[in-house]
């Protein structure tokens, strides 16, 4: 058993409480080891809450075995060594950036924390708060890993080809995972930087023999079909539910000499700031997608899963699009 010493002291104990809110903190981990189900965890912030909520309901609305599994949310905001970081420069892409607690995206270290989450025991899937069920998640859950510590699909394009894993959905055996230890981890990317920040993220940190591959399906990138068990709505500029709305992530910062938007981008940058004159969140060029966020709404607001106050109150932050009401039919 992973000794409590091992535990963060300053990040993963207040983590602990928001995740496993139903067991008392008396109880001892040996107590409480044997209980924990397979978990699906679903890492955001408050800027993706929404997402997660609906994703969270598509995966026990999608299984027929919903029983079997639990499904729990990782917030950066539970993590006080990710938010004192705020401004702090992290190696990212061999460049030093300063760490954005307000970014769309700043909850993806989340990512490497269920093992911890877990104790080192059993199986948990990790997935963005961008991703929809179209299938049964107990499929995934209760795979052969075939001895594999990770499974996972890689990435698509230029990345892909250079051996860059998707770690936006990955099944892991937490007990294969003890040197993931997110706090000291995390850390590591900040000055004196020991760790990249794309580097971690893409699994090429892992050694390669022990990640196995998944079918595209369940990380289907943007991509909707009948065999399609995961939906992950990667391009953050067409995200459905944001249309219309500003821009609030930075984009990839990894330079080219063409096309010359990089070199317009960084000027934007040095002039403005991240994100003024970014532009808009656009309309998803696949309609069905849209289609089917909005459905997986509707249902949830028939079933109690949602309200409606809820939805405004989402519209009223910015994170939701102005006409989502009209579109769920509420």
């Amino acid at each position: 058993m992973t000794p409590p010493e091992r535990r963060s002291k300053n990040c993963q104990s207040q983590t602990f409480v928001e995740v496993h809110s139903s067991v008392k903190l008396s109880h001892t981990l040996c107590a409480r080891r044997n209980s924990l189900k397979p978990t699906v965890f679903i890492h955001t912030n408050h800027k993706q809450m929404l997402g997660a909520l609906v994703s969270r309901y598509s995966l026990r609305k999608r299984s027929a075995n919903a029983e079997k599994f639990d499904v729990k949310f990782i917030e950066l905001k539970s993590y006080p060594c990710m938010l004192e970081r705020e401004g702090q420069l992290y190696r990212r892409d061999g460049e030093l950036r300063p760490w954005l607690n307000e970014d769309l995206q700043s909850f993806t270290p989340l990512r490497f924390a269920p093992p911890q989450l877990m104790n080192y025991e059993g199986r948990a899937v990790i997935m963005d708060p961008d991703i929809f069920a179209a299938g049964d998640i107990w499929e995934l859950l209760s795979r052969d890993m075939e001895g594999a510590s990770i499974m996972c699909r890689p990435k698509s394009g230029r990345k892909g080809r250079k051996g860059a894993y998707a770690s936006s959905v990955m099944l892991l055996d937490c007990a294969k995972l003890q040197h993931w230890q997110f706090e000291s981890n995390f850390a590591d990317m900040f000055e004196p930087a020991k760790r990249d920040y794309m580097e971690w993220v893409s699994l090429k940190l892992e050694n390669a023999a022990t990640v196995g591959l998944l079918e595209t399906q369940w990380n289907d990138f943007d991509h909707l079909n009948d065999d399609t068990k995961l939906l992950h709505n990667t391009k953050r500029k067409t995200q459905p539910w944001k249309t219309g709305l500003k821009i609030d992530y930075r984009p990839a910062d990894t330079f080219q000499l063409f096309p010359p938007r990089h070199w317009l981008r960084r000027g934007r940058r040095a002039l403005f700031g991240d994100y003024k004159f970014a532009g808009t969140y656009a309309a998803h060029p696949d309609l069905s997608q849209e289609a089917f966020f909005f459905g997986l709404v509707r249902e949830g607001l028939e079933d109690g899963e949602f309200t409606e106050a809820l939805l405004r109150d989402e519209i009223a932050k910015g994170h939701l699009r102005p006409d989502a009401l009209q579109l769920v039919g509420a």
